[in-house]
């Protein structure tokens, strides 16, 4: 075990779980990993998270970058690990199932105003920039074999395009389309179904996977003269934040490197190297903040944090693996 490792495991009890089970490769019934996993259900940080977590179909979305949104805590329950057992869970679990839609998708609240070709109106419905992250979130939560989550999974997956997945949206919000061209793909619709596709090998390997793949490395290739939907890879893409709400070099990493075929890929191994390059001593510093996490340790840029430096890490290992 390193000093990293060493280090992380003095951590808050989210990190000591994570770092344990992903890095470490112990097993869930490992009696540290059973500790550390009691610990972090027990923590008030994430037992307020999973309140408010509840609040997802009372919460009207008014951008989808909203970081405090019930959203981005859903989908950071999920990146710790939270099951669909745990305490807390049955109660977000059963107000996601209550808005699925006719296509298959879950829904949230949104208001899109008429001048951007909505209703103005508080409506239930979905777009390819949350979607993906509701199912994949149930995915991890052990729900994936549900029938309810294959539906939203299939019906979403068949969006692809060969350029990768386009902004999409229910017909609850009429003409509504992001700031680009239609036939551009959207950066951030083809990451956050990544993170959906990446949830079993049959959908790891699929065609849907590796055009959607080629999409972002794509961008990143031509990053100096494709902005599709607005979305840049520059400065503010290549610093480091959590937890993992937009489109940012943590987030663009942790989904690709999820998927074994990418891990030699010239694009990105570039993208690695930038992230190696920031390392101190194996720890890494956030380089910009949510506002809306501020309390928690990775929500400050003074200091190395556990969750930044433990993403890096795992972002690190499984390049090498």
């Amino acid at each position: 075990m390193d000093d990293t490792t060493k280090w992380l495991l003095t951590g808050p009890a989210y990190v000591q779980y994570r770092t344990r089970v992903d890095l470490l490769k112990q097993s869930e019934s490992n009696a540290a990993v059973r500790a550390a996993r009691q610990a972090m259900l027990t923590d008030q940080q994430v037992r307020a998270l999973i309140d408010e977590a509840s609040n997802l179909s009372k919460q009207v979305i008014s951008s989808h970058k909203s970081a405090g949104h019930a959203l981005h805590k859903l989908t950071f329950l999920a990146d710790l690990g939270l099951r669909a057992d745990d305490p807390g869970m049955k109660q977000v679990i059963a107000g996601i199932f209550k808005h699925q839609s006719t296509q298959g998708p879950f829904q949230v609240l949104m208001n899109v105003p008429v001048h951007f070709g909505g209703t103005g109106k508080d409506d239930f419905a979905w777009a390819l920039c949350d979607a993906p992250l509701v199912v994949s979130a149930l995915c991890k939560f052990g729900l994936g074999n549900d029938a309810r989550v294959r539906r939203a999974v299939d019906y979403l997956t068949g969006l692809v395009r060969e350029n990768g997945f386009p902004c999409a949206v229910s017909p609850e919000l009429g003409k509504f389309r992001g700031p680009g061209r239609k036939e551009d793909p959207c950066p951030f619709a083809n990451l956050a179904m990544l993170k959906v596709l990446a949830q079993n090998s049959q959908t790891r390997n699929s065609r849907a996977s590796r055009l959607a793949v080629e999409s972002i490395l794509a961008r990143w290739q031509n990053r100096r003269t494709e902005h599709p939907y607005m979305f840049y890879m520059g400065t503010d893409f290549n610093k480091l934040k959590a937890p993992l709400v937009w489109y940012d070099i943590l987030h663009v990493l942790d989904v690709l490197t999820q998927f074994s075929w990418t891990r030699t890929d010239a694009r990105l191994q570039a993208m690695l190297k930038i992230v190696q390059a920031k390392s101190v001593d194996g720890k890494f510093i956030p380089e910009s903040i949510w506002t809306a996490w501020q309390d928690w340790e990775f929500g400050q840029k003074k200091v190395a944090s556990y969750w930044v430096t433990f993403l890096a890490q795992r972002i690190l290992k499984r390049a090498n693996a």
